[in-house]
């Protein structure tokens, strides 16, 4: 059963009305979408957070909208770029039996061989979009990495039969690999060397994740 949040419909759209929504700790949103109009709404930030952590990121919420129930997800949300509250969310009304687009987070899972020999783990992507029932969207696409080894990598064909739900990138988008670093080069103690001359040259490369 999906859980229930309760919204209000709003009719003053100035921006003074929106400063003095979230002042009292709601959030303006809007819902649009399957056999509803484009309608601006609030909602409780309280009660929008709790309900985002019991039914999960791609959760289907029943979004009671004074007296009319709609099944909803969570289709976008706006954060302030400073103190990361949210300010805006789009809620968008899906219909139960049609299969629907959604981003889904990536989640690499397992101790990678690769990395235990000494390798850098690296994501490449962070999300993967993926086509199902409002119902069967995940919450995370979970990567099993144990068996990556150094100089290999785990692309969307080698997942895309693991789950019930398609995903809709190309087979040969990678998701994850395992690097070799450079090895490091003590320079050998006691050998007299020209100075700025170094018999050998020591460095790491190190490989960022990119923020998803």
């Amino acid at each position: 059963m999906a859980a229930v949040l309760e919204a209000i419909k709003r009719d003053n759209k100035q921006r003074s009305e929106l400063k003095n929504l979230r002042d009292m700790g709601n959030i303006p949103a809007v819902i649009y979408g399957y056999n509803v109009e484009n309608t601006p709404i609030y909602v409780s930030g309280a009660e929008f957070i709790k309900v985002i952590r019991d039914a999960g990121r791609n959760g289907v919420i029943s979004l009671n909208v004074n007296g009319d129930k709609r099944n909803v997800i969570l289709n976008a949300f706006q954060e302030d770029c400073l103190k990361k509250d949210i300010i805006h969310i789009d809620f968008l009304a899906v219909d139960m039996k049609a299969e629907i687009e959604a981003n889904v987070r990536v989640e690499l899972v397992g101790d990678s061989a690769g990395v235990r020999d000494g390798g850098v783990l690296q994501q490449s992507v962070h999300e993967l979009t993926v086509t199902a029932k409002p119902d069967e969207l995940p919450d995370a696409i979970q990567v099993d990495v144990t068996n990556l080894q150094v100089g290999e990598t785990v692309t969307v064909a080698d997942i895309k039969g693991n789950y019930s739900y398609q995903i809709t990138q190309e087979e040969e988008l990678t998701i994850a690999s395992v690097l070799a670093p450079r090895q490091e080069e003590e320079i050998s103690t006691g050998e007299e060397q020209e100075p700025g001359t170094p018999d050998n040259l020591e460095g790491r490369e190190t490989t960022e994740q990119p923020n998803g």
